[in-house]
């Protein structure tokens, strides 16, 4: 706001932050992360977030579910067959109206025309034809079939040109002839198209020529095409849809209405051009539209087809079912048609989600797809890390420190003498303050002496090797523990990353076979149908970890729903067998005897009610003089983290 030179500033108070974002970008990363760590893929987690909606607005599944409902609608909008009816209404008229004059008319020819008139065939096309050569005694009789022929002629055209109904209401043969001259002004242009040609010049002359016909205003060749192309195979599926008896009457009601054979010739070129344009066009299904409402004219049965066609297209590209499919799939125009500009704002906002993420840097595209890049990973160990401190009692969570004071970079603020050996930094300011008390004020120089120097006190910590052994068997997957252990891992990864950055953290991820996890690793590992259960080789690995920092506390945490089944045999090969058999036993006790004789602590987290396991792994920490925990699966984070702020803290 201005006033008088001055700029002031203030709240935005005209509704909406119209700079806002449509969506909270981190809020849709956790959405994400948490199908991915659950076991789904990247591109199905984006997918079914999309599905959902976010923040508020409509999701893909809102959006088609809106749809739905007004295809029902469409479904029951009328009598495909109205035109029948219509043609059979006026015939009646004009039979009733020729009947009562030739009622009032003596002689042979009046008895002979009304001899005719009840011969007549029985289905409305036939007495329609049969009619046409018939010399009429009554001006009202003759005008009224009249109209029936220039009704079926116009909507026909109607049909095929949304603009035509309006230069048509008219008898004006003018009207009639620039009817003609654009539909060999349309052919032309579409047969230069076929060919191949620079249409753009010829497709702007013919609009601004024949503008007013067409009311979709398509901005070019292809577009045009289309429009003709939508009315064209609606025209088909309305035929489709009536029955063998109608759709024989209509066809030849119709064909008897182009009577003109320019016109006829036309409209029969036109058709041929689009089915060569556009392929499709007779692969067409009928419509099930449901009885009720109003009693159809061909055209506008045909535009009631045309609608329901689009939401038909409409629900499928929300629907996204077919493989490949993307949001740019969807026709934002045709949805802002049917549902509003709020619907097409929130379809908008979904196409911006994905861009966004990539943007902000939470996902990366490669070769293989969209991929979660080390910033999500990071994101998601913090969103893990904090809902487990959530449920955390503050006084249950624990502390590494060592109150020993010691050399470290965490001054406690207190100072204490130095002594000899003493490592720690010396406080400058607390040194001369005691060589001036001691030598006064006045006295000349500073002379330090031995008994002058002060040392800042530190808290010393501990540090930590730790090995997080997971369980990455099939097993986890079935009975729902994958998604809680890929977050718990996040969470320890984080809580080491953040705040213990001294510790060094290694995830061993272990099936039939074990493998070292990064952060990234782990966030994109997906469950593979692979028997075995290879604890040994974990704890392999989990040895060389912990040996590789000798100075560091040897911390091993195991993650499993199932007792050993699998171990290195010969040559370092898996051997899996089910069920368990001593060999694998032995080698899996042989390597928790290995860590225990170098001092690590071992602690088990056993998922599930496995009496094998329960066995295995009691008889184990006894062994190892470890721990066994049971916790429930939605509590498998905070059982992990407290451990291992409990366990790192000193022999």
């Amino acid at each position: 706001m201005r006033s008088h030179g001055r700029f002031r500033y203030g709240p935005w108070r005209g509704g909406p932050d119209p700079l806002s974002p449509p969506y909270d970008v981190r809020a849709a990363l956790d959405e994400v992360g948490t199908d991915v760590l659950a076991g789904g893929s990247l591109r199905d987690a984006l997918r079914d977030l999309m599905r959902r909606g976010l923040g508020g607005r409509d999701g893909l599944d809102d959006l088609a579910e809106r749809v739905r409902r007004m295809r029902a609608r469409a479904r029951r909008r009328g009598d495909l067959a109205g035109t029948l009816d219509q043609v059979r209404a006026a015939l009646d008229q004009a039979l009733a109206a020729e009947r009562d004059t030739l009622a009032g008319q003596q002689g042979d020819a009046a008895r002979l025309a009304e001899m005719e008139l009840a011969t007549l065939p029985d289905d409305v096309a036939g007495a329609v034809r049969a009619l046409a050569d018939y010399d009429w005694q009554s001006d009202e009789a003759r005008a009224t079939y009249e109209s029936i022929q220039a009704m079926l002629r116009n909507e026909v055209l109607d049909a095929q040109f949304a603009g035509l109904k309006q230069a048509l209401s008219s008898s004006d043969p003018e009207a009639m002839r620039a009817v003609r001259d654009m539909l060999a002004d349309l052919n032309a242009l579409l047969a230069a198209h076929a060919r191949g040609e620079d249409t753009t010049d010829r497709f702007d002359e013919f609009m601004d020529k024949h503008g007013d016909l067409f009311p979709e205003d398509p901005q070019n060749v292809d577009e045009l095409i289309d429009a003709l192309a939508r009315r064209q195979a609606a025209a088909q599926r309305m035929m489709a849809s009536l029955s063998p008896e109608q759709r024989e009457q209509l066809a030849q009601l119709m064909s008897d209405a182009l009577a003109d054979p320019d016109l006829a010739s036309e409209m029969a070129q036109l058709a041929d051009n689009l089915r060569a344009l556009r392929p499709g066009l007779d692969q067409r299904s009928p419509v099930d539209m449901r009885p009720g409402g109003d009693s159809l004219g061909y055209s506008d049965a045909v535009e009631a087809v045309a609608e329901l066609a689009d939401l038909e297209a409409l629900e499928r590209q929300l629907g996204q079912a077919h493989p490949g499919a993307t949001l740019d799939d969807v026709d934002v125009e045709m949805l802002e048609e049917r549902l509003g500009s709020a619907a097409a704002r929130d379809l908008e906002a979904l196409r911006q989600l994905e861009r966004e993420l990539e943007r902000q840097g939470y996902l990366a595209r490669g070769d293989d797809g969209l991929r979660l890049t080390p910033r999500a990973v990071r994101r998601l160990g913090e969103t893990a890390l904090r809902r487990v401190f959530d449920r955390l009692d503050a006084t249950g969570r624990g502390d590494h420190d060592d109150r020993r004071t010691g050399q470290a970079d965490e001054p406690t603020g207190l100072t204490r003498s130095w002594v000899f050996g003493d490592e720690l930094p010396i406080d400058s300011a607390r040194t001369v303050s005691n060589a001036l008390q001691r030598g006064g004020i006045g006295s000349p120089g500073v002379q330090l002496l031995v008994e002058d120097f002060e040392v800042v006190e530190t808290e010393r910590r501990t540090t930590a090797a730790v090995a997080l052994c997971v369980d990455l068997s099939f097993s986890m997957v079935q009975e729902g523990r994958w998604g809680p252990m890929k977050q718990t891992a996040l969470a320890l990864s984080h809580l080491v990353e953040t705040r213990f950055r001294q510790d060094a953290l290694q995830v061993i991820g272990f099936n039939l076979a074990a493998r070292r996890l990064s952060p990234l690793q782990l966030a994109d590992v997906e469950p593979e149908w692979v028997q075995g259960t290879n604890l040994q080789h974990a704890l392999m690995l989990a040895s060389r970890h912990v040996r590789r920092h000798p100075d560091a506390e040897p911390v091993v945490l195991v993650v499993t729903d199932g007792e050993p089944t699998a171990h290195l045999g010969a040559g370092g090969v898996p051997e899996f067998s089910w069920p368990t058999t001593m060999e694998t036993l032995r080698a899996t006790v042989a390597q928790v005897d290995e860590l225990s004789r170098y001092g690590a602590t071992i602690n088990f987290f056993m998922l599930g009610e496995d009496p094998g396991l329960a066995r295995f792994i009691d008889a184990v920490a006894r062994r190892a003089a470890g721990r066994v925990f049971t916790p429930d699966i939605g509590r498998l984070g905070e059982y992990v983290v407290a451990d291992y702020l409990r366990a790192r803290g000193g022999r």
